[in-house]
């Protein structure tokens, strides 16, 4: 099974942690590398960049490390010139980028509602619309959305920007699918479900008491007993990108441990 993506380029935007630890888009790249692809890590911190592209090339593998905002076209234009200016061809895209932010419609600012849909529905918007018309010249390429159980349950977190954004994201995929297949291009979307990520502690840790109370919550609420981590989602995300679901688009895959399984 090793060599899954041998030589094929691979963007993953997000690629950075957003704190200490393997983060869904640090741990998927990572993957991908060691999986053989030639791998561009982007993130709007350059330096959380440099580090997933300094593990990757002290494996023995490739990466180069590149800063873009993901909601600026021209930004999200150039690291597609770039790659194939440097690699000829683009095979894998993965969208990781995504943010919460708190709030029902009457407590959260219109400024947070369109903040949240920019970074996690419009940045897929943006890397499809120079992405794809790579792929479609080569007829051929996958994407990978990193989307959330969220898109289709709702939880004890007030974050509705959040829950429409991810549906949103969702649609998107499966419609991606539907009209990129006849150009040999599959587009699926994993949804993570209570994960164990640097994340967590920055943005999800303020609605309980302390960080402990949070994560003996969160691992309460899953049938297997244990939130999951990063590398859960990067060996669905691996899966997806090869050759080994060469016949699986439009699917949204429930990462969660069970968690879906009781809504």
């Amino acid at each position: 099974m090793a060599g899954r993506l041998d030589g094929r380029v691979t963007i993953v935007f997000g690629a950075g942690s957003s704190g200490p630890g393997w983060g869904n888009g640090k741990a998927a790249a990572i993957l991908y590398a060691r999986e053989g692809a030639r791998l561009i890590a982007v993130d709007r911190d350059l330096e959380a960049a440099r580090e997933t592209a300094a593990i990757i090339v002290s494996e023995g593998h490739e990466a180069l490390a590149v800063s873009a905002d993901v909601t600026a076209s021209a930004e999200v234009a150039g690291v597609v010139e770039e790659a194939v200016r440097r690699f000829g061809r683009i095979d894998v895209l993965h969208n990781n980028v995504g943010i919460t932010e708190m709030g029902d419609p009457i407590e959260a600012s219109e400024e947070s509602w369109d903040r949240v849909m920019a970074v996690n529905l419009k940045s897929v918007f943006l890397t499809c619309k120079h992405v794809l018309p790579v792929m479609k010249a080569q007829r051929k390429g996958a994407i990978v959305n990193i989307s959330s159980i969220a898109a289709i349950a709702i939880n004890d977190y007030p974050y509705f920007s959040y829950y429409a954004s991810k549906s949103g994201l969702n649609h998107l995929t499966r419609a991606l699918a539907l009209r990129y297949a006849p150009f040999g291009i599959r587009a699926n979307a994993i949804m993570p479900g209570l994960m164990d990520t640097p994340l967590i502690y920055r943005e999800i840790a303020g609605q309980y008491p302390d960080k402990e109370a949070m994560v003996s919550a969160r691992n309460a609420r899953v049938p297997m007993g244990f939130m999951g981590d990063a590398f859960d989602v990067a060996r669905a995300a691996l899966f997806l990108a090869s050759d080994d679901a060469r016949y699986i688009t439009g699917v949204c895959l429930a990462v969660d441990g069970g968690v879906t399984c009781t809504i």
